[in-house]
């Protein structure tokens, strides 16, 4: 909840979740970068779930909830590392708000995109609010993962017909009761277009700024991602032909 000038709380419009393991050295400097940016957002509350981290993340957490800088931040914790879209599930089940985004806590996202994509969520299309997926237009990263990210993507968007040309980047914007309709399984966050046009959720698709990591390294190998991407791209292809799913429901 965030406190008024009255000294009454309001229920937060959008949550900001960060699932994060072991990124201790990140995590005050993304914070400040967020708290930055909440004076331009509509009644916000931040939540950052730790999956099961063995480094100072829980220390600097709470070392940002009690200097002011994100007083209100919420941190929930895995006993055990689940994985990425675990920790995202975790978050959004646990969110107050209407409206979910989503990011890293490497610092490669940049919290002032929040307010556009926000706006573009709330715009909705139709009858629908949209998926917003931030696309890394320049990405920061090596040539390895760069080529390796472009070979998932095309192939990805060749199998499923998605829309969208970057679902591997974490800034991602939705109406929360959409992501809790989903089927819940690792690697879940990289086929939210997919599995959300499924139920009708329109793709918008905004680039984003991508920036290098602030410290230390990513939890995944180019190989470890195209096995298990592979895998999932399997899986996802199908949960969607086998997905029957009416249009509108209508009761007398």
């Amino acid at each position: 909840m965030q406190e008024t000038g009255n000294g009454v709380e309001t229920r937060p419009v959008v949550s900001i979740i960060s699932a994060v393991l072991n990124e201790g050295d990140n995590i005050r400097p993304l914070c400040q970068e967020i708290a930055a940016v909440l004076g331009q957002l509509p009644p916000a509350e931040v939540i950052f779930v730790n999956d099961g981290s063995t480094d100072a993340t829980v220390t600097e957490l709470e070392a940002v909830r009690h200097d002011g800088i994100l007083p209100g931040l919420r941190i929930l914790s895995h006993n055990t590392a689940c994985g990425k879209s675990a920790g995202l599930r975790t978050g959004v089940e646990a969110a107050r708000g209407e409206w979910v985004i989503l990011l890293d806590g490497d610092g490669q996202d940049d919290p002032a995109d929040f307010i556009s994509m926000l706006e573009l969520c709330r715009a909705t299309i139709g009858e629908r609010a949209p998926l917003v997926v931030g696309v890394r237009t320049k990405r920061q990263d090596t040539l390895s993962r760069r080529l390796a990210s472009r070979f998932a993507n095309r192939l990805r968007s060749r199998l499923l017909n998605d829309g969208c040309p970057d679902t591997g980047a974490s800034l991602k914007a939705f109406r929360r009761t959409d992501f809790l309709g989903l089927p819940q399984f690792e690697g879940l966050h990289r086929f939210l277009p997919s599995l959300m046009g499924q139920r009708g959720v329109p793709l918008v698709c905004v680039p984003v700024h991508h920036r290098n990591r602030l410290h230390g390294s990513s939890k995944y190998t180019n190989l470890n991602r195209a096995i298990v991407g592979i895998r999932d791209i399997l899986g996802v292809m199908w949960l969607n032909n086998r997905a029957r799913i009416p249009k509108r429901v209508t009761e007398r």
